[in-house]
């Protein structure tokens, strides 16, 4: 970027400009120079480029000054300029480099004579604002499930037919309730207002969509009174407006609880979506079959760990004797071990007796003592292992099938001798023996379960 004096004098002694340096610094004095502004005037020499870009002049009765409008500028009307027409034009003051012409990038564009709308709008707007009636906290939440909705509107309006289309669609098992009123005109205000008052007093519905198709600014205008602000602001219902186009914005829409880009987008606001809904009842469905399945699941593994807990006392009974058997066999082996271990102690003590004889004075008394002291020794010993032996024999009695059986229990038992622990092993009319602690008895299978 090249910096330019302020004096031209100062500028031109050390400093020489080549075109492209000239124009750009000129664009950009003009761009830093200018801001936003509006512009009136006549349409002149507009041609539409198949890029999609505009170009035209604005004149007056003295001066023209040619404009662009860039193709994602002018999409955004609603409305194609023609020649001769009077606009107001949003623009920014610029200049074309290439060729060194001043032109206007405009940025909107409107008929002549809306200014004095947009200045009543936006008068409104800052009104209705600073009273809070635009204040997120006071908007009402939209009912998911409504039993019934109503829609404000014309029942000629073209936008009426897209909102019953959707509701149809959408939740057909839902009443509509139509308020008509006008929604453009003399006094369509009023009567929109008093629609909505209607609605209100009747409470017949849930939620209210206030709609209509999309126009230009005076079509739209009974949506920016103060009267239909106010109406909807009262409402006792929720209100969801959908006025014009996505583009389109009116007081209705700040004032309503909910706001949708077109009439469509309000029917969808207003109403659940039945194939929503049934997707998610399908969803919610298959998650309860897949809990109900993995709990019956879960319950069945437990089963089986606590059926192998479970024994039969004919096992039981088995079990206790292997055993008293093992015990009996660890007994034995003590008592040969322990005997062993005494005769090799006692055959070590001969020999260390022997080996250290003791005088022949002492012979004669020796082996006397030698033979008490035995003699004790064998008494103690056989005391002790008597002892022993009664406690084993007691725990033996204690783990003793019959001592099991004294306790209430039976063996029962096939005629082949058989022993039954499940009475999935019997038939009806079978003949059992009941063993017990003392004697035995015959029966016969008359029921099971």
């Amino acid at each position: 970027m090249v910096s330019v004096d302020p004096t031209p004098e100062k500028r031109l002694d050390y400093a020489v400009f080549s075109v492209s340096e000239l124009n750009r610094t000129a664009r950009q004095l003009l761009e830093e120079s200018f801001p936003l502004l509006w512009v009136r005037g006549e349409i002149s020499n507009f041609r539409p480029y198949e890029s999609g870009h505009w170009y035209f002049s604005l004149k007056d009765e003295q001066a023209q000054v040619r404009c662009v409008m860039f193709r994602h500028k002018n999409q955004l009307l609603d409305w194609a300029p023609k020649e001769g027409m009077q606009v107001e034009a949003r623009a920014l003051v610029s200049l074309y480099e290439a060729r060194g012409e001043f032109q206007l990038n405009v940025e909107f564009l409107r008929r002549a004579g809306l200014g004095a709308l947009y200045e009543a709008f936006e008068r409104l707007k800052a009104r209705l604002g600073k009273e809070g009636l635009f204040a997120p906290e006071r908007k009402r939440p939209l009912p998911a499930f409504p039993r019934a909705i109503g829609i404000v509107t014309s029942p000629q309006a073209a936008a009426l037919r897209d909102v019953l289309t959707t509701l149809a669609r959408r939740m057909p098992s839902i009443p509509v309730i139509v308020y008509p009123a006008p929604v453009q005109g003399e006094g369509a205000a009023e009567k929109v207002a008093d629609a909505l008052r209607r609605a209100g007093e009747r409470d017949e519905v849930d939620v209210l969509i206030l709609c209509r198709g999309g126009g230009s600014i005076e079509d739209l205008w009974a949506f920016n009174e103060e009267a239909v602000a106010r109406a909807v602001a009262a409402s006792p219902i929720p209100v969801i407006a959908g006025v014009g186009h996505e583009t389109d914005i009116t007081i209705a829409d700040f004032v309503a609880d909910r706001r949708a880009p077109t009439p469509t987008g309000a029917a969808e606001l207003a109403s659940p979506n039945r194939a929503d809904l049934l997707h998610r009842l399908e969803s919610l469905e298959a998650r309860a079959a897949r809990a109900l399945n993995r709990g019956i699941e879960a319950r069945m593994q437990h089963l089986d760990v606590l059926s192998r807990r479970l024994v039969h006392p004919g096992e039981r009974l088995g079990n206790q004797s292997r055993h008293l058997d093992h015990l009996a066999q660890r007994l034995r082996g003590a008592w040969q071990w322990s005997h062993g271990e005494r005769g090799w102690r006692l055959r070590a003590a001969a020999g260390q007796l022997w080996t250290s004889r003791p005088a022949s004075s002492d012979l004669a008394a020796r082996p006397r003592a030698l033979a008490e002291r035995l003699a004790l020794a064998g008494r103690r010993l056989g005391e002790d292992r008597a002892r022993a032996l009664a406690r084993l024999e007691a725990h033996l009695l204690h783990l003793n099938p019959r001592g099991v059986l004294s306790r209430g229990y039976a063996i029962v038992s096939t005629a082949d001798g058989r022993v039954i622990r499940d009475s999935g092993e019997t038939q009806l009319g079978d003949e059992l023996r009941l063993t017990l602690a003392r004697g035995w008895a015959d029966a016969r299978v008359t029921d099971k379960g």
